[in-house]
């Protein structure tokens, strides 16, 4: 078995930058026509685009913010329809946070609301877009869903309490998926990256805290977002055919189970 995506058709959200855009050249790369999903960085969009295009695999830009169930359901119509068929579903796109351990909320400078802004980008952007995909990942019995969440559901090194919790969330959800999708041939699973720099929201992580990290780690280095791009892969393929419900933890080590 190949991670050869030839043929396959692959929606990947918040992929103008970052996780998403690494995600979405990696499976350019392996022959995967690629849907590029964005807010609102139109040109960032293009530009991952034409690196798609260029690593081989055709590649389109659709905007949509997902957190809204009519803009999601028209993601996945159009996406659908421009390409043919949706096989994989790569759910990353999250709301916005900023990873700075000095500037964080503690537990007592949250609103309830801060906590709903994270579960919406989370959770219900993952509802929605599982909803609206679900149909087509089910048609040949073999689709594949991929949600990216946090290794910090398991060591909250930095209490991000809002982030995490909703990140924590969608693992159930995915479990929950995962368990009724699997008899009809779809597989839904997670990777939870460590700290991913550089990055636009870990652009405020202090190098004193960034070094901190690299200590702490088996592998003595961050991820980039090319690191996490391989596990999703992995998890999109054939070569996890018999793997479903899953956490794959990508942190160097950081977290061991």
């Amino acid at each position: 078995m190949t991670q050869d995506f030839s043929g396959k058709v692959v929606l990947v959200t918040g992929a103008s930058r970052g996780i998403g855009a690494a995600v979405a050249r990696a499976f350019a790369a392996r022959g995967a026509s690629v849907v590029i999903n964005y807010l609102s960085r139109h040109e960032a969009a293009q530009s991952v685009v034409r690196e798609c295009q260029q690593a081989g695999g055709d590649a389109l830009a659709l905007a949509a913010d997902v957190c809204d169930p009519a803009q999601a359901q028209a993601l996945v119509q159009q996406a659908v329809a421009e390409m043919g068929r949706l096989d994989v579903l790569v759910n990353n796109a999250l709301a916005p946070y900023a990873f700075d351990p000095e500037q964080r909320k503690r537990f007592g400078q949250l609103a309830w609301s801060d906590y709903q802004s994270q579960w919406q980008g989370a959770v219900g952007a993952a509802f929605h877009l599982c909803s609206a995909a679900m149909p087509h990942l089910e048609a040949r019995a073999q689709g594949a869903i991929v949600n990216i969440v946090s290794d910090l559901i398991e060591d909250p090194v930095v209490p991000y309490h809002d982030y995490a919790t909703a990140k924590s969330a969608l693992v159930g959800f995915s479990r929950q998926l995962a368990a009724e999708a699997g008899p009809r041939g779809v597989r839904v699973n997670c990777v939870a990256p460590g700290l991913v720099y550089p990055t636009e929201a870990s652009a405020g992580t202090r190098a004193a805290f960034r070094e901190q990290l690299m200590a702490a780690t088996p592998l003595r280095r961050l991820a980039r977002p090319e690191d996490v791009a391989g596990p999703v892969l992995f998890l999109a393929s054939p070569m996890s055919a018999f793997v479903t419900g899953q956490v794959l933890f990508v942190d160097g080590g950081r977290v061991m189970r």
